[in-house]
């Protein structure tokens, strides 16, 4: 592989002490289809190769994926593309899902797991271990899962620690549990984890956010219409026909007010890094020319806070979700 075809500027992880790429790599969409778990269709696993290497050729360094994702084969094809420079990245998976079926965060579960993710890394530790998804009812369990993860990493197999939450309104519970991270919805269409105090909360804690769905699953690149068909095994299917145009019609409200010189997608992921909360964003990757543009946008720098404030205000003065019937 090649080095650093762009630079993509790193930021703490928090107070762990770790260094990521501000433009991560998004490895739920690699894992290829898994029957009863959102997915996004059938993949090409040359084409995902290809992308991981292209992706770190450009200066991406923070790779995020989770044992659920193809159960298990996102990370074998990380493990494979890039075992040659595993020193050099940052691998960040989760666990807690029992398959397809339900959850499962009893401390012996989360230690096999983790087991089973390194095996399939092809790694004997992983630079960022993030609880996958826990509901409010499993609180408890989740503060008791602390002292098991900071064994874990007494042990060398974590160096830090992290949640991914299902809402910003749960990253708002979790902050001041001691986690590195949160990983977080947030993008132009869903600005609920600024509104609503989670950024700022996560600096006075100072704890990293991972911030996932930066492009709105795509519907933020200008390249999805509401008309859009999406292949067997794609979730986004089955999403009702107005979300889709809630969704479709967002970019050109955003998009007409800021400078030109940048496509959708490099606009939506330096928004998200306009906002010094933000450690990484970590859209999701399929193929390399995805790479290449991804890790372009930092070469551009965050927004400047007029577009940033436009894009604010855009965001408060409209409706971005479909009311449930």
């Amino acid at each position: 592989m090649a080095e650093n075809i762009f630079k993509v500027n790193p930021r703490k992880l928090g107070d762990s002490g770790i260094e990521v790429s501000e433009i991560g790599f998004g490895a739920w969409g690699i894992g290829g289809p898994t029957p009863g778990i959102p997915a996004y269709g059938e993949t090409n696993d040359d084409e995902s190769e290809k992308a991981l290497k292209t992706a770190y050729d450009c200066g991406i360094t923070f790779f995020d994926t989770s044992d659920l994702y193809g159960l298990g084969h996102s990370e074998e094809l990380i493990g494979k593309a890039l075992k040659s420079v595993r020193s050099k990245i940052c691998i960040a998976t989760k666990g807690g899902f029992r398959g397809e079926k339900f959850q499962d965060f009893s401390p012996r579960y989360i230690r096999s797991a983790l087991e089973a993710s390194l095996r399939r890394l092809g790694t004997n530790y992983v630079d960022l271990y993030q609880l996958h998804s826990p509901s409010l009812e499993t609180v408890e369990p989740v503060l008791e899962l602390k002292s098991l993860l900071e064994e874990l990493k007494r042990e060398g197999k974590i160096r830090a620690l992290g949640i991914s939450v299902r809402t910003p309104t749960d990253g708002l519970l979790v902050v001041s549990w001691g986690f590195d991270s949160i990983q977080v919805n947030f993008n132009m269409t869903d600005q609920r984890a600024l509104t609503n105090g989670l950024f700022e909360a996560a600096r006075k804690h100072k704890t990293g956010i991972i911030v996932r769905t930066p492009l709105c699953y795509g519907f933020l690149t200008g390249e999805l219409t509401e008309s859009a068909n999406f292949v067997s095994g794609d979730h986004r299917g089955g999403w009702s026909q107005e979300q889709r145009r809630l969704w479709a019609q967002a970019g050109k409200l955003f998009f007409n007010s800021l400078e030109t010189h940048q496509t959708p997608a490099q606009a939506a992921l330096r928004f998200c890094l306009s906002f010094s909360a933000v450690t990484t964003v970590i859209p999701g990757i399929l193929k390399a020319k995805e790479a290449r543009e991804n890790a372009a946008a930092s070469l551009l720098g965050p927004l400047s806070d007029k577009d940033r404030s436009r894009i604010c205000e855009i965001y408060a003065g409209n409706i971005f979700f479909a009311q449930k019937k």
